[in-house]
């Protein structure tokens, strides 16, 4: 199973959701859904955006955890 962690690199670098939305150009709903773990894709594009945009890497978005 993947664990999204974009609420905590959020979070380590005082990042609100809408001020994401902005940097990244994409809609807060979509986000929010990435951040709780709803979604079942990410585009590189965004993704690519969210790393620049958080200055962090992409290992440090997501976690893989087997499953029980």
């Amino acid at each position: 199973m993947i664990i999204v962690r974009l609420d905590r690199v959020m979070a380590d670098r005082k990042v609100k959701l809408n001020e994401l939305s902005e940097m990244v150009d994409v809609s807060v709903a979509n986000l929010s859904n990435l951040k709780t773990g709803k979604v079942k894709a990410v585009r590189f594009s965004t993704l690519e955006a969210i790393c620049k945009a958080l200055d962090c890497q992409p290992g440090d978005l997501f976690e893989y955890v087997e499953d029980e």
